[in-house]
This record gives C-alpha cells, structure tokens and sequence, in this order.
C-alpha cells in the first residue's frame, strides 16, 4: 500500500458509512468518523456495541473471521485499506494493536522486541536491531526497568510491565497507528496509570485509537471521544464535549449511568 502524506489537519484515518456483518448480523450500521493524527480517540459503549468490531476492522484484522464482510471505505492517509492488492501484512505493521491482556511470547525481552524487526528485515545487523530493541523499550518506558537483563524471561515481568512490553513491540516495527482494545482492564491503578502517561507521550509521535469500558479513563486521556450504542456511533467530538455538554441523550444517559 502506497503511503500519502496528508495535509496538516487531515484525518489520518477518514471513515465513511461503515457497515460491518457476521453472516447476516449486521454488527455496526452506517458509522462515519475522521480520526485526527497524533490525537488519541477513545471509543466507549456498553459490551457488545460494536467498539471493538470497529477498531479490528481499521487493521483488517476481521478479515479471518469466517462470513465477515465489510461495506463503506475506511482510508488511512487517504489510501482505501480495502482496495484489491492492499499488503495486509504492511497494514497490519503501520497499523498496530495492543490488546486487553498483555502477550508477551514466551521468548526473552530482547526477542519480543525484535521479532517484527527480524521477520520484516528492518535491521541491517545486530548493532542495529539491538539499537531498536533499545530505543523501542525507551520509547514504551520499560528500558530503565529491563535494561540489565534483555535475555530474561518476557513472562517473568509483572503485567503492566508486559504490555509496555507488548507496546514496545508495536513500536519496533514503526507504526503510523496503536489501537488498543481495553489495554488496562488487565491491570492494577498503579499499572494502568503507567500506561495513561505512556499514551500522552505516544501521542506526540503517533496516532491512537483506544476501547475503553472505563469513563474515567476517556475522559483522563483521550483529545476525542465516540460513543456506540447498538451498532451505531450515536455521538463524536471533543471529549470535554462529550462528557460535560453530550448532544445525544444516550450519550448522557449513558455517561451518567442511567443507561449500560
């Protein structure tokens, strides 16, 4: 897939009448959204709304399920993700995820980090990828903490030590996008609060989208949010907005738990 530089203000991810089905369950309806780049969007909604449908589906990642089928155009930089000849596998690198339980590979340190470097040829030889692994630990604020053994067990690291490792995996590789499905519902507040700051560093050089169960959590973190509700995106915008001066009455009903 040809990368585009898009104008300062486009979106880095522009959707457009989105309808997604599992068989003849239609699983979201008519969803539009422009996600704006190096802005973290969060994505809230009761279980089973669509949330995380919909994020797979900005990798692709659906594609492996048996019936599923896609309607609409999402476009990353203007590029149509579901055009004829898209390299999935190039999508699924500029388009990375981080999901609900941290899995890390029974592997070491220094070989989670590595593995996409290795398997895409991004490294020229071992200074180099050693010189990745290290920036990318940095860049997921795990290297002050591993630094003196890469060669440990990745499986030994408390859990939200694993997935800053399992984020640093994703930066490795030199994404354009981190989704992340309910990336701290796995976690202490201790932990989960390492992971918040993470996110508003990233967001400086990346482009986030993040499901989240956790209000609290969309309001503390996110530029934007969207609410779902049946399959539907009911309300989008601003996350001060939507939180303090919802124009949905779902979306009120919903923030201030009369609803889901």
């Amino acid at each position: 897939m040809r990368k585009m530089s898009p104008e300062d203000g486009a979106p880095k991810i522009r959707v457009r009448d989105l309808d997604f089905y599992y068989g003849e369950v239609r699983a979201l309806s008519r969803v539009s959204i422009d996600i704006l780049p190096n802005e973290i969007t969060a994505l809230i909604g009761p279980s089973g709304c669509g949330k995380s449908t919909f994020l797979r589906c900005l990798n692709r990642m659906n594609d492996v399920i048996p019936g599923a089928r896609l309607e609409g155009t999402i476009l990353l930089d203007e590029a149509d993700l579901y055009a004829p000849g898209v390299d999935v596998a190039d999508l699924r690198r500029r388009v990375g995820m981080v999901f609900q339980k941290p899995n890390p590979f029974p592997q070491s340190i220094f070989d989670n980090v590595a593995f996409g470097p290795r398997v895409l040829g991004m490294a020229s030889g071992r200074l180099e990828l050693q010189q990745r692994v290290a920036e990318s630990l940095r860049r997921a604020a795990l290297w002050d903490v591993v630094r003196g053994d890469l060669e440990a067990e990745a499986l030994e690291l408390s859990l939200g030590e694993q997935q800053r490792l399992c984020i640093a995996r994703v930066l490795a590789v030199e994404p354009d996008v981190i989704l992340m499905d309910e990336p701290c519902s796995a976690l202490d507040p201790i932990a989960t609060l390492h992971i918040e700051d993470l996110m508003q560093q990233l967001k400086q050089d990346y482009t986030i989208v993040i499901v989240t169960h956790n209000m609290q959590q969309a309001a503390r973190v996110s530029d934007r949010t969207g609410l779902f509700w049946l399959g539907e995106l009911v309300e989008f915008g601003e996350t001060e907005n939507v939180f303090t001066r919802p124009g949905n009455p779902q979306t009120e009903a919903y923030i201030t738990g009369r609803h889901g």
